[in-house]
């Protein structure tokens, strides 16, 4: 096998693709410009590849696509859209019995040549599309609304809950009231803890088996693109060449939300607002905390605008290898090397994207 490279970035690419992803269970999901495909290996060993079209991209208003609110917006249709690619992947990975592909091989229940090669698709509107030898595929139901929302809901709470809510509240133990004559020090206590908060859950749940995989398929998500952008043809040994590290993660957008948290807390004189209200001890707290919740999509727009806008067109350049190392290095725990089953998932759902582009005839 060729060399992996696990440095940061990848030297030689012909191209910068607009098309990204992210890791399922036992599955990927790519996204391009007009569509975006899930490949998921099912129990029997077969990828299981659903397309689904996405709006026109000039069909999004003018003011969705301005800088900073541009970040916001995708952030928000990127995490509906990863959301949607997991209830199809949790429709086709598991048996009746919660069984994957993975966990029948390990029994020794499903052999692994059964997998090699097969694959079967539906089309946008869930039947067959033609060519297919499996005419009993269907589109799994879609989630109700409320147990959407609900989810949603859940997962957004406990989200504030740990990196936002616990961060701010040890800082106020640690540091006082949050005031603008210790402001700086303030925000740098809190940015740390968030971090480290952040990395020891990363590192806790990369612990778990069924998490280690889905880190797996992360990787595969970022070689196969690596593999798309040098011109290579999508085959697993090509793709195993390259890095499992990419500029556009959403790791590196993560982390560099954090960082540029720092900078927008301290620029915005929330310490001089809570003062002049009168607040102190916990409901000063709390005005903080809240101020980060309303921050947080300039926040992101921000960190957008440097990590998709400025280092995704500019990855060799050494300031974006610079400013984008330490999510680069996280990736180091949100990804494993993946093995050949698992870049052919990645693989089948970016070829599913590129000939929908192709047939539209999109570069």
């Amino acid at each position: 096998m060729a060399h992996r490279n696990d440095g940061i970035g990848e030297e030689g690419e012909l191209f910068a693709t607009h098309i990204g992803g992210s890791a399922l269970p036992e599955g990927v999901m790519m996204r391009g410009k007009l569509s975006w495909a899930a490949a998921v290996r099912e129990p029997s060993g077969r990828i299981y590849v659903e397309e689904h079209e996405l709006p026109a991209p000039d069909s999004r208003p003018a003011w969705q696509r301005l800088p900073i609110v541009r970040g916001c917006v995708s952030f928000v249709e990127s995490m509906l859209l990863s959301y949607k690619a997991m209830c199809v992947a949790s429709d086709h990975a598991y048996d009746d019995e919660g069984e994957t592909y993975a966990s029948l091989l390990a029994a020794g229940r499903v052999s692994p040549v059964v997998a090699a090669g097969e694959t079967r698709a539906v089309a946008e509107d869930g039947g067959e599309p033609a060519g297919t030898d499996d005419a009993s595929a269907s589109s799994p139901e879609p989630m109700s609304p409320v147990a959407f929302g609900l989810s949603m809901a859940l997962g957004l709470l406990l989200g504030i809950a740990l990196f936002m809510a616990i961060p701010v509240a040890v800082a106020n133990l640690l540091v006082g009231d949050y005031a603008p004559t210790n402001a700086i020090a303030w925000n740098l206590v809190e940015a740390v803890l968030r971090i480290a908060i952040f990395v020891a859950y990363i590192w806790a749940i990369g612990l778990m088996p069924d998490m280690r995989r889905l880190f797996g398929y992360h990787g595969a998500e970022h070689l196969t693109i690596h593999c798309f952008e040098h011109g290579l043809e999508l085959t697993p040994a090509n793709a195993a060449r390259f890095s499992r590290l990419h500029v556009r993660c959403g790791t590196a957008f993560l982390i560099m939300t954090m960082i540029v948290a720092i900078l927008v807390n301290t620029l915005v004189p929330v310490a001089s607002w809570a003062e002049a209200l009168g607040l102190a001890g916990v409901g000063r707290a709390a005005f903080v905390l809240a101020s980060r919740l309303v921050l947080l999509p300039l926040v992101a727009g921000v960190s957008y605008e440097v990590t998709v806008k400025w280092a995704g067109s500019h990855p060799n350049l050494w300031l974006v290898r610079l400013v984008l190392w330490p999510g680069l290095q996280m990736q180091r725990l949100t990804t494993r090397v993946p093995d050949k089953g698992m870049l052919e998932c990645a693989i089948a759902a970016m070829e599913r994207v590129r000939a929908t582009e192709l047939a539209a005839g999109l570069e």
